[in-house]
């Protein structure tokens, strides 16, 4: 059985008891973490493929150890301009071992059932208009014109009688 699961941005293909690294992950050393992010999995010759991930899919796996890659050298040149730049850069990776791929019992058991089609009663038509007078539209009031609205705010505010 294996699986192509999406570790940190990358995909790998992973097995039981794979140890692969991965780019750093949070986590103390021996510590377990999971993966939902399954794209492929394959049991046997019963390949399931997601769209975009296969649901109920869950990779378990354990922090081995927290270590730096290999040193690269970035070097820039400029001929005859006297620049040159050096720098260097040690990426961090996770150890991780893969203790297991399992897929959810709900999800592997599940059956789909067809739902039947509802059934539509139609009401006699007399029962109909009484049902169309009922929910018949409100009178909605006209809409105003443009001296009404610009009349109405040139108008001055009333007075109060405490003023």
């Amino acid at each position: 059985m294996y699986a192509i699961v999406d570790i940190a941005g990358q995909q790998f293909k992973v097995e039981k008891n794979q140890e692969i690294f991965v780019h750093r992950l949070e986590g103390k050393e021996g510590s377990k973490v999971k993966f939902d992010d399954v794209m492929l999995l394959d049991d046997n010759g019963k390949v399931k493929i997601g769209q975009p991930f296969v649901k109920g899919a869950i990779i378990s796996a354990k922090i081995l150890s927290h270590d730096k890659g290999d040193k690269i050298t970035v070097f820039h040149k400029k001929r005859r301009k006297g620049y040159q730049k050096e720098n260097g850069h040690r990426q961090l990776f996770s150890k991780i071992q893969i203790q297991g791929i399992a897929e959810k019992e709900a999800v592997k058991k599940a059956v789909v059932k067809k739902e039947e089609p509802k059934k539509v009663v139609e009401k006699p038509v007399a029962e109909k208009k009484e049902a169309v007078k009922k929910t018949a539209p409100k009178k909605v009031a006209a809409p105003k014109t443009k001296k009404e609205t610009t009349a109405k705010a040139k108008a001055p505010a009333k007075k109060t009688e405490k003023e």
